[in-house]
């Protein structure tokens, strides 16, 4: 058959690619940029601060040569070092890969145990990547709506969800965006249903360091009727401040782990070998850089103060980087508040429809990090200072 002539052929894309989001939160950090505003919207971390340590033994590691390719499964120095402060008994041979970020490690998850048509079961709202890995993936999500404002499932939803096709089901603890700490009977409820559905636990938890009063993390991988079932994501780029870095991991038992890496080496052969090191430093710097979620829920507090300041009722979190605002006290929904507040006070915060698979589910809300060092803080709180609670236009909005 002929060939088409190149200047005339049309490039057809996988079909894969077809629901990916073309825009999102990837785009409005573009254009929250551009604006030059106080960045509230993005979770890019400026708190705690990344250690000295790490930086240094960085540096010193790209000038003494460590520059070329690494095990691809990850230095075995950065996995013991990882083994010694995960927390439960990892085995750095067997069970610990590195990845380049949180996001590939969820991605190799996901392309490793879904096929085509399969279900992944997860709660909305969501952080927008893990709807795109699973499309990726070729899977079909099944939403569990958590409601505000205590940000809760219905337990005869989630069951409903679950089914013959139920492949995975994908946690994200602490919440991405509402900051809920899912308790040990919550996670137990859900153990249960992957156990009679034969369906693997993903669970990412990159915000593990940052729990809040009485509340308390619980991994899957310590519920010992899940583990065998369960993958967990993790990453250094909020708990010490190296979302650039991009390291990440993914601890499993042996056999999964097995085929995990088998799926990470093919999407991208290893992680960068010298931004390894600040595994290596774990020791050294503790967990999140030493400061736990106590400095963080101090920023906490002066960030909903911003917002209350301006009448504006805010959803305390359970931990996490983030909360939720009710854009309805502020007399329009959380794009069009979105919008005016960028264009009228150079304060970027991010809009509810960025975490629904439908936008227009999301108009209720608002997301705000607080993340962010107290010079960020106190140019936020300047700049709303005489926002009030002015009409913002309601038509032509950025943030759709």
């Amino acid at each position: 058959m002929e060939a088409p002539e190149a200047a005339g052929a049309k490039i057809y894309f996988a079909s894969r690619t077809n629901n990916l989001s073309s825009g999102g939160i990837g785009a409005w950090i573009r254009l929250v940029r551009s604006r030059g505003a106080v960045d509230l919207a993005v979770g890019n971390p400026e708190y705690p601060e990344t250690p000295v340590a790490m930086i240094s033994a960085v540096c010193a590691a790209i000038k003494s040569g460590c520059n070329q390719y690494e095990d691809p499964f990850g230095a075995k120095a950065a996995r013991v070092a990882l083994a010694r402060t995960f927390g439960r008994n990892a085995d750095p041979e067997t069970e610990l890969t590195i990845t380049c970020g949180a996001t590939e490690g969820l991605t190799a998850a996901l392309l490793a145990l879904v096929e085509p048509g399969d279900e992944v079961v997860t709660f909305e709202p969501l952080y927008q990547n893990h709807l795109d890995a699973i499309r990726l993936a070729g899977g079909q999500a099944r939403l569990v709506r958590l409601r505000p404002p205590r940000w809760r499932y219905d337990p005869a939803e989630l069951r409903r969800a679950f089914g013959a096709r139920s492949r995975v089901f994908l946690l994200n603890t602490p919440h991405n965006p509402t900051g809920r700490v899912f308790e040990a009977a919550e996670i137990a409820e859900i153990a249960e249903l992957c156990l009679r559905w034969n369906t693997v636990m993903v669970s990412d938890e990159v915000y593990a360091d940052f729990v809040f009063g009485d509340r308390r993390h619980v991994s899957v991988a310590d519920v010992a009727e899940l583990a065998p079932r369960a993958v967990v994501v993790g990453s250094l780029s909020k708990s010490h401040a190296v979302s650039g870095w991009r390291q990440g991991f993914l601890w499993a038992r042996a056999a999964t782990t097995q085929v995990l890496r088998q799926v990470h080496v093919a999407l991208t052969g290893g992680a960068a070998a010298p931004l390894q090191q600040a595994f290596v430093q774990l020791d050294a710097c503790g967990h999140a850089g030493g400061n736990g979620g106590v400095g963080m829920e101090e920023r906490l507090g002066r960030a909903m103060a911003i917002f209350q300041g301006r009448g504006l009722e805010c959803i305390a979190p359970e931990g996490g980087c983030y909360f939720m605002v009710d854009a309805g006290d502020a007399g329009q929904d959380s794009c069009s508040y979105a919008d005016w507040l960028l264009e009228n006070r150079r304060v970027a915060v991010a809009p509810g429809s960025l975490f629904y698979a439908s936008p227009a589910d999301g108009l209720d809300y608002f997301r705000v990090a607080f993340n962010k060092s107290d010079e960020t803080l106190w140019r936020a709180q300047a700049r709303m200072s005489d926002s009030g609670r002015g009409s913002a236009p309601t038509d032509d909005r950025t943030c759709k």
